[in-house]
């Protein structure tokens, strides 16, 4: 049986979302601090992409998508919220919302 992978793509609002978390980062823990911790956000989003989908649906079921027609879930890195959707062909980064914020932000 062949090993299906499907890669994971940032959406342009994850994106941005992630630029504006990188400057919340600098501005409270310096550049180094904010580069480590950013770049293990952006890991924490390559264990969905492990072969046959073993575990593209680790993260929970996100209920503030809930109203939204597709099913969305959620990792949490840090102090972050990564919320994703599994897609035909790729695993799509919808959002990355720092939980410190109120929570009307992230809708």
């Amino acid at each position: 049986m062949d090993e299906v992978t499907k890669p994971v793509v940032w959406t342009t609002r994850a994106t941005k979302d992630l630029e504006k978390t990188a400057q919340s980062y600098i501005d409270f823990y310096g550049k180094e601090k904010a580069l480590q911790l950013l770049t293990e956000i952006r890991k924490s989003t390559e264990i969905l992409e492990k072969p046959n989908g073993k575990f593209s649906k680790i993260g929970a079921i996100d209920e503030s998508f809930a109203h939204l027609k597709r099913k969305y879930r959620k990792l949490i890195s840090h102090n972050c919220k990564i919320t994703y959707r599994i897609g035909e062909q790729y695993i799509y980064i919808i959002r990355v919302f720092d939980t410190r914020q109120n929570p009307t932000k992230n809708k």
